[in-house]
Formats: structure tokens, sequence, C-alpha cells
């Protein structure tokens, strides 16, 4: 094998499929592999999803921050931000991100897959890949040539309509964007309400959707608090994982992957768990004291994230969900979502969409941006304004720029060292400006005119491009978008890290199923779409 740290394990036994990670892309592939009749273990580092916080949508606020539930995960501090660390808070539980993130479902532009395509990864197309986005899906409404029916993963229309929300949009068709009622069906474009993993009021996790079901099967095994330090090699074939209960580190076990070990942990400790178990850049691995076992220079890069601006605006004349969550009025709306009637307890965070290009000449869109009748302070989710507020978010679809996961030593319970690189690019800074402004300019549309009592962030003086970006790095936020750092590509691509049936280059058994792979930034929340490529991933498994 190759760790001499941990050379006496605990066997924890003997499985076809080694699973580390129970998210967005785990809990589908665990579900899929084990209704065959393979014999699967999952590994989560994190504890089981008991807390309340978990499923009622607006514990997301209670979970995301809780070091209990996520990785508190931060990029290093640079100018480009402002001397800040970015939080990048990512799911530590069963259903991993898919238990605390902000329940958007959100696909991507079909060009987005065909990219990927085109970058030498046959058999990821977008008419590839749809046909799991819709086996996967529970929709009602939209065409069914694009939505699924029938699938396992409720996805719900917002059914909590706020007057701020209906003008925000009337505001928006003034300025040309039309009102899409499915920017998941054949266009992206124009402005409209979310949809939602939300189901009766609750969140629906991948582990709440696709693992709580397969869990009775005698053939799936669901290991919480079990850490994952190393994936075992016997040359360069992966034969189990070693993990550690962070509760008694002190104790290393040992379990066994017959067919394969597939890493599924996210674009953060995907790459770190490879780095510590020898694949990566073979100096950088010798560096920290790590036997390699195949250099493969691309694990870790690639990083990509969407970052976010807020524009904020006091209300006037009118309630926001800043008062509607105090005293009484909190009460009352608790009971409504008792009574399972329509909610803020039933509410993702952000209600209303818009995609749209941030320049003329364009042909799809290139930002996105998010509005809710709520404020925080800073700009920032956590703690809403005393005062009544509503907020418009605006990200770079495609951004530019790229960073990096590095581990910080072989110590599997050290945090990495990320480098995120925002606005590094100066294409990334521009067309964020833009965007700053095409979203104040919708605060202060006329269908808004009655409610706008003044911008609060960054406020009237801020004018400039150079006063925008500096706004923009004193204030921008990661959208917890991670993905890339595990890129899939040709066996030519000298950064490729999987190919494209997503086994890991040059050694055996071992593939990476989650957002890592992602060789570029969809245009979208990114949770979707790598729920789609652990559905995929399962097909690509059994024929394989």
């Amino acid at each position: 094998m190759n760790s001499s740290s941990e050379a006496s394990f605990t066997d924890a036994g003997s499985f076809d499929y080694v699973i580390v990670g129970s998210g967005a892309a785990g809990a589908i592939l665990a579900e899929r592999l084990s209704a065959d009749g393979a014999s699967v273990c999952v590994l989560e580092a994190g504890p089981p999803d008991h807390s309340p916080y978990l499923h009622i949508p607006a514990g997301f606020i209670k979970a995301v921050f809780n070091n209990k539930y996520a990785w508190q995960f931060s990029s290093e501090p640079t100018e480009l931000t402002n001397g800040r660390r970015i939080p990048i808070p990512q799911g530590r539980t069963l259903g991993g991100s898919t238990s605390i993130n902000g329940l958007v479902y959100n696909r991507g532009q079909a060009a987005d897959f065909d990219h990927w395509a085109s970058l030498g990864n046959p058999g990821w197309s977008f008419a590839d890949v749809l046909p799991y986005f819709k086996s996967m899906e529970r929709r009602v409404g939209g065409d069914d040539a694009y939505r699924g029916r029938q699938g396992k993963l409720p996805v719900s229309d917002i059914d909590w309509i706020h007057p701020l929300c209906e003008a925000f949009i009337a505001g928006a068709q003034e300025f040309g964007m039309p009102r899409n009622p499915d920017y998941n069906g054949a266009s992206q474009a124009g402005v409209g309400y979310f949809q939602r993993t939300i189901d009766n009021g609750w969140r629906m996790s991948t582990a709440r959707c696709f693992l709580k079901p397969s869990r009775s099967r005698a053939n799936l095994t669901v290991r919480t608090y079990a850490q994952a330090t190393r994936v075992l090699f016997e040359s360069t074939r992966a034969i189990g994982v070693s993990y550690r209960d962070p509760r008694q580190p002190s104790v290393a076990h040992a379990v066994k992957a017959r067919r394969e070990v597939i890493v599924s942990s996210g674009a953060i400790n995907t790459p770190k768990l490879l780095q510590l178990s020898g694949l990566g850049p073979a100096g950088f691995l010798r560096e920290k004291g790590i036997a390699v076992v195949r250099d493969l220079p691309g694990v870790g890069e690639n990083l990509s994230d969407h970052y976010s601006v807020r524009v904020v605006a006091r209300v006037k004349n009118m309630q926001t969900m800043n008062q509607l969550v105090r005293g009484l009025n909190l009460v009352g709306q608790i009971s409504r979502w008792m009574m399972k009637r329509p909610s803020i307890m039933a509410l993702s965070p952000s209600l209303v969409h818009y995609f749209w290009q941030s320049r003329a000449g364009l042909d799809a869109p290139d930002l996105q941006g998010v509005f809710t009748p709520a404020s925080y302070k800073e700009g920032y989710v956590g703690v809403l304004d005393d005062f009544p507020g509503m907020t418009t978010g605006v990200w770079q679809h495609r951004p530019d720029s790229r960073g990096q996961v590095r581990v910080r030593s072989a110590d599997p319970f050290e945090d990495p060292v990320i480098n995120a690189n925002y606005l590094g690019h100066a294409d990334d800074q521009m067309t964020l400006i833009r965007g700053i402004r095409l979203a104040r300019s919708l605060l202060q549309s006329k269908a808004l005119a009655s409610c706008f009592d003044g911008e609060s962030l960054p406020g009237a003086l801020c004018q400039s491009d150079d006063e925008l970006l500096d706004f923009a790095r004193r204030y921008g936020v990661s959208s917890y978008h991670v993905n890339g750092t595990a890129r899939m590509g040709p066996d030519g691509d000298p950064l490729a890290v999987v190919d494209p049936q997503l086994r890991v280059h040059g050694v055996q058994s071992l593939r990476v199923v989650d957002s890592s792979v992602m060789p570029s930034m969809p245009s979208a929340n990114i949770c979707a779409a790598t729920m789609m490529i652990g559905n995929k991933a399962a097909d690509l498994i059994r024929q394989g």
C-alpha cells in the first residue's frame, strides 16, 4: 500500500464500490449502483442529517455557517478581494451541500455541455446529458421535451409571492427581459421565479430523495463520521480507502473496494484527498512528504467559482422579510408553514432570477442575477438589516479567472490552501462592473419607484468603474459554486485528471464523480449539473 504513516488499520470490510462523499453526486450514485445489486459503502465525513435546520428551507442560514454540518473553508486573502478571506462553506453531512445550499435548481445553458464535448469529452453534449437531467427530476409544468416527470427529485415552483418580487419582474421587463416561466427549458434568458428542490415545505436533499429510501437495502452501507484520509493503492490500482472518525482520530480504518473507489467529495475535498493519496504535481507532493503514485499536474488546478456582488436598497411603503422574521410576524409564518400554507419558512434565499447579457452583441446571457425582498448587513447573507430592504445580486456566468486547491501539509485534518483568484482576469472585472450597473438600474425601475427609498449599498456616490470595482473587491462573496479541480479531458490534455468516463488518468479502479470533473463552469448554480454527473456516472460504471 502507499501509506507508511497508516500501515496498520482496523479492517472495515470489503465492498464492490466505495464512494467517498454522500452529496449531490455521491448519494445518487450510491442509490443507482446498489439498485443493481452491487455492494456499496458510502463514507461521509460529517454527522447524520438529523438537525431540523437541514430540512426546513429557512434553516439554511443556521446550517451553512455551522462547522458541524459544513466545512468552513475560505480562500487565501489577496489584493483582489481587499485582503479578505472569502468563506466557501461546503456540506459536511448526509446529502453534502444539497443539505445546506440555497435550494435553487438551475441546469445551465445547452451550450455549456456542448462545450464540454468539444473539449474532447464525447458523451457530454447537451443531447447526451439531457436524459440524465430528466430521469432524476419530478417536475410539474414545462415542456416534456426538456422536463422529467417520474424522477425521485421534486422540483417545485415558489408558492409565496411578495409584491416586491412582482414589481422587480415588471421592472426587468422594462429593460427588455422577457418573463421566462422555465429557464431550464428551451431558453435560459429572461426573468422569473426560481425553481427549487422543495416539496411540501421541506428541503429535498439527495440524502432525503435518494439515499434514505435505499438504506434498507442489505447491500448498501452508509458510514457517517468517516473522514477519508487516503485512497489505498497496490501499485497504481486503487484497492480501498483509509478513513478516521474525527472524534477518534487516532484510529485508522481501511475499507476495501473489489471493483472501484469513487471520490465524490466536492471540488475542494476531492483534490485534497487525491493529493494526500499521491496523485498530483509530483514535485509539490514530494515537498509535502507525500509518496507519489502518479504525477498528475492538473489535480487541484482549474478552480472556478461564481464571485457575486449584492446591491441593496431601502424599501418604503411596504413590509419586507426583514420584518417578517421578527416577533409575532415570525410566529405567524411558522404557523403557516406547519399548516402547509405558503410561508417564508419554505423559501430559498433567492426568489427571483434574471439571466441577461452584460453588453450588446452577445448571443446568450453571460450574467446571472438574483432578487429577494430582504436585505442583509453589508450585503452578505447572514444577518438581516434592521430596516425594510431589498437586494439584487449578480455574478458572471463563465469567469475566466482560475485558481487552485492544494494540501497545506500531509495532515488529512488540516484545511487545504485555496487560491480562488477571484477577479484575477481583466475581462471578469469589466463584466462584473457591467453587471453591477445593471443590478442597480433594476432596483431603480419605474415599477419599483413607489417602494424604492434609496440605495444603501454601494450608495449613490459610487459611480465610476474604479469605484465599482473597489466595491466588488470589498464586498463580493463566493456563490459556493466551486468546480473544475479534477477536470475531465482526453489523455493528451496535460491538465486533465479524469477521462470522459470519469476514470482517473494513469491509475486503475479510481473515478471522480462530482463538480471537480467539470472542464468549464456551467452558466448556473452547479448543484443540478453535479447531480446529473452522478446520475450519468452510474451508467458509465455499469457499462464499464
